[in-house]
C-alpha cells in the first residue's frame, strides 16, 4: 500500500514493531499516541466470555482520558482466567511506565488464540522501540500489524472542509474470520481532528457502529475481542461540535460513515478465502429488526455461502433460509427475490421469465446483490457477507499449526 492512500490525522502518532508476541518477523505490536486532550469512545463486543483486554479498555475509558492505546497480535487473551487480566494490566503499566502517563491513560486490546497467555518480555522489548518510532504517517503499518489471518491491512481515509478548515478522518481495522454483528469480530480504530463533544462522540460511535460493522457477517461467530474505538483529537482550527444539530455535523457524520462502511467491507471482502461479496437487502418488513433478522438469516446459511461460491444459482437455498428466519408472521405469498437485477422469485414461487442462465450469470461475478421484499410494511435491513470456500475451512482447521 502508498501512503498517499491515507492522510495523517493530527494529533495522532502510531507505530508498529517486531516484538515476537507468538511469531517472529512480523509486526506484533502497536501502539497509538494521542494528543493530549483528545477525546476517545467506543464499543466492545456483547460475549459473554470477553477478554481481559476489553474488560480493562472498559474500565480505563470509564476512569481517564486515554492517551495511547496498545494493541497485540498472536494471543487473544481471552478465557485465561485471573492471570490473564493481571498480564493484560501489565502491558498497560509498562507502557506507562516509558510514556509517562497513568495505566488508566492506556487502553489494551488483543487478537489472536483464544484461551493461551502471552508472554511480558516481547512487550518490555516492543513498547520501547514503539514509542521511540512512532510517527504520523504510519497507518500503513499499524493496519498490518493488527491483522491476523488477514490477508490484506485495511486502510480508509477521508478529508472534508468544515467551517473553511480541512479535517481529516482515517482509520484502520482487523478482521477475516469469526465475523459476526454484536460487535461484528474485528477490531477497528477511527480517529479524526475535529473537536467533538464527549456525548456526541459516544452517541455516533454506537450509530456508526450500526452502520458499518454491525452489518458485517463472515461466519456467524462472535468474538470474544471484538472493539471498535473512535478517536477526535479536536487539532483542527474550528469551533467544537457539540451536537447533531451543529450545521458541521451531518458533513462530519458522513464522512466518518464512510470510513466506518468502507473498513467494515473491506472485512467482508477479506473474509477467510472469500471469493465473492454480497450484499443482501431486505425490505418491506414489519419492522427494521425483522428485515435485518432476515437478511442474517440468508447471510449466515451455509447452503446459501457454499452455492454462491460455487457460482451455483440455487435460488430455493435462499428462499428457505428466508422461511425460517425467526420473525413473528411471514406471507411467503408476498415474498419476491432477486439477483441482482433478475427476478428470481415472484409472489412466492418462481418468476415467469426467470431462467438458469440469467440466474448463473450473476452468481459468476465478484460483487452480488440478493434483494428480497417480504410486502409493502417498512422495515428494511441491509447486511454484507461473503462465500464459504475450501479455504475458509482450511484456514480455521489449520488456525493454531
Amino acid at each position: 500500500m502508498q501512503t498517499q492512500q491515507w492522510f495523517p490525522v493530527s494529533g495522532v502518532r502510531l507505530a508498529a514493531v517486531q516484538a515476537g508476541v507468538k511469531k517472529p518477523g512480523r509486526r506484533d505490536i502497536v501502539v497509538f499516541e494521542l494528543a493530549e486532550g483528545s477525546r476517545t469512545a467506543g464499543v466492545f463486543t456483547l460475549n459473554r466470555f470477553c477478554a481481559a483486554p476489553v474488560r480493562i479498555a472498559r474500565d480505563h475509558l470509564g476512569k481517564a482520558s486515554p492517551r495511547y492505546l496498545l494493541i497485540n497480535t498472536g494471543y487473544a487473551n481471552a478465557g485465561t482466567g485471573d492471570e490473564g487480566h493481571r498480564r493484560a494490566l501489565a502491558t498497560c503499566d509498562l507502557l506507562a511506565q516509558q510514556a509517562g502517563c497513568q495505566a488508566e491513560e492506556v487502553l489494551p486490546f488483543s487478537t489472536g488464540v483464544i484461551g493461551e497467555l502471552f508472554t511480558l518480555p516481547p512487550f518490555e522489548r516492543g513498547i520501547p522501540q514503539a514509542l521511540a518510532s512512532l510517527d504520523e504517517h504510519a497507518w500503513g503499518q499499524a493496519a498490518e500489524g493488527i491483522m491476523t489471518t488477514d490477508t490484506r491491512p485495511k486502510v480508509a481515509s477521508r478529508r472534508v472542509q468544515l467551517a473553511g478548515t480541512e479535517v481529516t478522518v482515517t482509520g484502520i481495522a482487523k478482521g477475516a474470520g469469526m465475523i459476526k454483528p454484536n460487535m461484528a469480530t474485528m477490531l477497528g480504530f477511527v480517529a479524526t481532528d475535529a473537536p467533538i463533544a464527549q456525548t456526541l462522540l459516544t452517541q455516533w460511535v454506537k450509530a456508526l457502529a450500526d452502520v458499518s460493522f454491525n452489518r458485517v457477517t463472515v461466519d456467524g461467530d462472535t468474538s470474544t475481542n471484538d472493539a471498535c474505538m473512535l478517536v477526535a483529537t479536536g487539532q483542527a482550527d474550528m469551533a467544537e461540535i457539540t451536537d447533531a444539530d451543529h450545521p458541521e455535523a451531518a458533513t462530519l457524520y458522513h464522512a466518518l460513515e464512510q470510513v466506518f462502511v468502507e473498513l467494515a467491507q473491506a472485512i467482508v471482502r477479506d473474509g477467510e478465502g472469500a471469493t465473492k461479496f454480497v450484499e443482501i437487502d431486505v425490505s418491506g418488513a414489519a419492522s427494521d429488526a425483522d428485515a435485518r433478522a432476515v437478511a442474517e438469516t440468508v447471510a449466515h446459511s451455509p447452503l446459501v455461502k457454499t452455492a454462491l461460491f460455487a457460482s451455483d444459482p440455487n435460488w430455493g437455498r435462499i428462499l428457505a433460509a428466508v422461511g425460517r428466519a425467526p420473525i413473528a408472521a411471514l406471507d411467503v405469498d408476498a415474498v419476491d427475490i432477486w439477483l441482482g437485477e433478475v427476478q428470481i422469485v415472484s409472489r412466492g414461487g418462481v418468476a415467469a421469465d426467470y431462467t438458469e442462465a440469467r440466474g448463473a450469470a450473476v452468481m459468476a461475478q465478484s460483487d452480488i446483490s440478493i434483494r428480497i421484499r417480504l410486502g409493502d410494511a417498512p422495515g428494511n435491513a441491509t447486511v454484507w457477507t461473503c462465500d464459504f470456500s475450501y479455504d475458509y475451512v482450511k484456514i480455521n482447521a489449520e488456525y493454531r499449526t
